[in-house]
């Protein structure tokens, strides 16, 4: 490679457990002369931060991220500085105070650090061994605080040079609350921000009205933290994945009782008959003026205090400059990246990577995409990636069969095989490090890792764990015997 075709700088963004793996793995390679990581809050740890007294948010029926979260409009003339910004960033994480992990420690943590306990730990312990991450790599001085880039535009180049990019950046100054713009130019960008910033709600017949009419009655689950603040209250939990589950059981202990919890279908720790002091509910088919909700099998409430929705988050990034770029980078029709390869790697853009989309092992798997990608950009991988002709058809590929078996393109099934053979290919296109130490290895998926994942469960499942049940306290993690049924990591 030519010295003016060689990546010297790159830019990542986000602090989170994927901005982590990817300075440390970059910073491995000892290859590239400039490491920056971009963190838009006060420390590491993306969404893994606790935010004690989360603001009202705004909810949107239906809105998507490039509705309710675009980009802000970006002051004349740079660098200079202007007053704070007062647009909604959705900054705040959805953290609530009894939320531990759902993924066995061995499995989840980076190969080379363990959690300082487990199977399952409480929220701090994740952003503690994020921050950590950073201090224990030396990774810590790539970091700048408080800054968001507002701008990702590509910098067109001549046919035998790689693209570069410039972004735009906003650092709020807490001393003189005031916002500092400049411009900064990178040989490449990875993207590391995270996908549960953007709450969803969809929408409902007469749930406009309903928002205008009874102030801060329907709430996301973004916002919720502690079960005490609905006490003696009537309330409605929406959706029954992870957080719904969790949000429904916890205020079973505060609420009015019972908890209504309205489901689209059965979860896969979900029984034959609801938990007691729940009752299940169908879907909501309309929200009327006199504050009634109706159910899609014509039954209703009346006098519900608080309507929580636990419908997860729409993937954002208001930073990504769409018309100088030529097109936008997620479909949210298709819920998917738009020309991806292995969820990684992008087929129109040689010097743009992306570390952390696929519902999977979160932190572990983060390993592998950041080990590929740095050994791409420092022109040292193993494997090559294929032509543009063949992701293009990898890509294809994927998104037909999955719409053909009702999945969406982004989750990695373990039970299948799917896992392995994606983190092989990353796996295989990375190698090995040089022979003189430069480069991260990335890790293998022993025996211990993946009997953990098919033998480590926090929620029993019933039909299945009846005798783990007996033996082990309310909401306490069980063993369990491997059963094939549904994939092992649905609950992500």
């Amino acid at each position: 490679m030519s010295e003016d075709n060689r990546i010297k700088s790159v830019a990542i963004i986000g602090a989170g457990a994927a901005g982590a793996i990817t300075a440390a793995a970059f910073a491995a390679e000892k290859y590239f002369e400039r490491i920056q990581v971009y963190e838009r809050r006060e420390s590491a740890g993306g969404t893994w931060i606790y935010d004690s007294s989360p603001l009202q948010l705004l909810i949107t029926p239906g809105g998507l991220p490039s509705d309710v979260d675009p980009p802000l409009t970006i002051p004349n003339c740079l660098p200079r500085i202007a007053s704070p910004n007062k647009q909604e960033r959705f900054s705040q994480t959805p953290i609530y105070s009894s939320l531990t992990t759902n993924v066995p420690d061995i499995a989840m943590s980076f190969s080379d650090l363990a959690f300082p306990y487990g199977p399952f730990v409480p929220h701090h312990i994740p952003k503690q061994y994020i921050e950590s991450y950073f201090s224990n790599h030396g990774t810590d001085s790539l970091l700048m605080l408080n800054t968001t880039v507002e701008d990702v535009s590509i910098i067109k180049s001549s046919s035998k040079l790689r693209e570069r990019w410039k972004l735009t950046l906003r650092k709020y100054d807490a001393a003189r609350h005031i916002d500092v713009w400049w411009e900064d130019n990178f040989d490449a960008v990875v993207l590391a921000n995270g996908h549960y910033s953007v709450p969803f709600v969809p929408e409902v017949k007469g749930l406009q009205l309903y928002l205008k009419r009874f102030l801060n009655r329907v709430v996301h689950s973004k916002i919720y933290r502690t079960p005490a603040v609905y006490k003696d209250k009537r309330v409605i939990v929406i959706g029954n994945s992870a957080s719904g589950h969790d949000v429904a059981a916890e205020l079973v202990s505060t609420a009015c009782l019972p908890v209504y919890q309205s489901r689209r279908s059965a979860s896969r720790w979900d029984g034959s008959e609801p938990p007691p002091g729940i009752a299940w509910k169908p879907v909501i088919r309309e929200y009327l003026p006199s504050g009634r909700i109706v159910f899609e099998d014509d039954t209703y409430l009346d006098d519900i205090d608080t309507v929580i929705y636990c419908t997860g988050y729409k993937p954002s990034f208001p930073f990504w400059n769409v018309q100088n770029n030529g097109r936008n980078i997620w479909d949210y029709k298709k819920n998917k990246l738009i020309k991806t390869y292995l969820h990684t790697f992008f087929q129109d853009f040689s010097t743009l990577g992306i570390v952390g989309i696929p519902r999977v092992l979160t932190f572990r798997s983060f390993e592998y995409q950041a080990i590929a990608l740095a050994r791409i950009f420092s022109n040292r991988e193993f494997g090559k990636l294929p032509s543009v002709e063949e992701m293009e058809k990898w890509d294809s590929t994927r998104e037909k069969t999955r719409s053909r078996e009702g999945k969406k393109y982004h989750d990695i099934e373990w039970e299948t095989g799917e896992t392995l053979d994606w983190l092989g290919s990353l796996y295989r296109i990375a190698g090995l490090g040089l022979l003189t130490g430069e480069g991260r290895v990335p890790p293998v998926l022993g025996g211990e890792v993946r009997w953990a994942i098919e033998h480590l469960r926090k929620y029993p499942e019933p039909g299945k764990d009846e005798k783990s049940n007996d033996e082990q306290p309310e909401d306490v993690w069980v063993l369990v015997e491997r059963a094939a049924a549904k994939d092992l990591l649905s609950f992500i």
